[in-house]
């Protein structure tokens, strides 16, 4: 703060709003880059009358930093003052998204954020409404468009977030992004629901064998960072009988399983020596949950078939959250973010597998292959 500006706060704490005001404006016109003169200068201005000089002031702050909240919430307040209401909505909205989630909200600036909050809720319930009215009009669209366009209006009013695939080791450019993709695109999934009852009942056979295998979905070596996997690092709270695992056929699990293995055959699965296909039967334990996290590659997708679903268990992938049904399989990209639940007393079991992404042609599924068989520096599994 230099002196100019001092001189400026001191004016104005003693009631000289016009002093205070002429010296901001010779403070502004010497550095225009500085923010918080500029901040001054529009609450003097506004406190003479002055709409459009502190619009102005406001304005420049906002083009040095677009995200200024301060700034954010003036021009909101500026808008309402105009009787402009969807302006002031709209800067609200934009100022209370900058808030960072879970941070507690200074007691100075909690009645206007409250206010802010409220006008903004408002805009957002009639814009809803109004697009609610017209969506019920299109009556040429489709169930996924439909689904979609839903996503499209709560993404805009910002009641969900929009989500990326954000995968740990292998990124595929260009392949569409889509939490749950749509049913259409993999015609096998029907005649694998037709078989549920019959892998149903493998899986329990399996149970009743000595020689089957399950072991913990997360296994991490000592002295490897888990950070969120801590809980269910080496737990059987979450476990997994693997039928094929990185490519391997687990003889003792998969010959108990031949029905499940006839049905995975038609399915195109990723074929990568070390790493994929890959199909289990996972096990959560009651009250148990799996924390927020995501996948190695978005070049293939998994496919849940749940087998044992008690109430109380539910998915979310990205924004979306579903319930497990049994014999509803659905296709998702776990490089999104997803995470999932047992809140009941009784086991959930689903089967899990990989599939290629839709998006990929059969060129650009041979090169992948190749450059992942390529890349044994750390053995990171599909």
């Amino acid at each position: 703060m230099d002196a100019g500006e001092r001189e400026a706060d001191a004016l104005a704490a003693r009631g000289d709003v016009d002093g205070a005001r002429a010296l901001l404006e010779r403070v502004v016109k010497a550095t225009p880059e500085r923010t918080e003169p500029w901040m001054k200068l529009a609450a003097l201005r506004r406190a003479k009358g002055d709409i459009a000089g502190a619009s102005e002031a406001i304005a420049t702050v906002l083009r040095n930093d677009p995200l200024h909240f301060m700034a954010l919430m003036s021009r909101a307040r500026l808008f309402e003052t105009a009787n402009q209401p969807a302006e002031a909505a709209r800067f609200y909205l934009r100022a209370l998204a900058q808030l960072p989630p879970g941070e507690a909200i200074p007691s100075t600036l909690a009645a206007m954020v409250e206010h802010g909050r409220r006008v903004g809720d408002a805009y957002q319930r009639e814009i809803a409404t109004r697009w609610e009215v017209l969506a019920a009009q299109q009556n040429d669209l489709d169930t996924t468009t439909r689904t979609r366009l839903a996503r499209f209006a709560s993404n805009a009013l910002r009641r969900t977030r929009v989500f990326h695939c954000e995968p740990t080791h292998y990124h595929y450019p260009g392949l569409i992004e889509r939490e749950f993709h749509d049913r259409a695109l993999f015609p096998w999934l029907a005649a694998i629901e037709a078989q549920t009852d019959a892998i149903r009942d493998e899986y329990l056979g399996l149970l009743q064998r000595q020689d089957a295998c399950a072991e913990p979905y997360v296994q991490y070596e000592a002295g490897v960072p888990v950070r969120q996997w801590a809980p269910l690092n080496n737990s059987l709270d979450w476990t997994a009988f693997h039928l094929l695992r990185n490519g391997v056929s687990i003889g003792s699990n998969a010959a108990a399983c031949p029905r499940t293995i006839a049905a995975l055959a038609p399915i195109s699965q990723p074929r990568i020596a070390g790493r994929s296909p890959n199909a289990m039967f996972s096990l959560l334990k009651p009250q148990t949950r799996i924390p927020p996290h995501s996948g190695v590659t978005n070049t293939r997708l998994v496919c849940h078939l749940p087998l044992i679903v008690p109430d109380g268990c539910w998915f979310r992938v990205g924004a979306e959250t579903r319930e497990w049904r049994p014999g509803e399989a659905f296709v998702f990209d776990d490089t999104i973010e997803h995470e999932a639940a047992n809140d009941s007393d009784l086991p959930r079991v689903v089967l899990i597998f990989d599939v290629w992404h839709p998006g990929l042609a059969p060129a650009e599924r041979t090169a992948v292959t190749r450059l992942m068989e390529a890349d044994d520096t750390d053995g990171a599994p599909l």
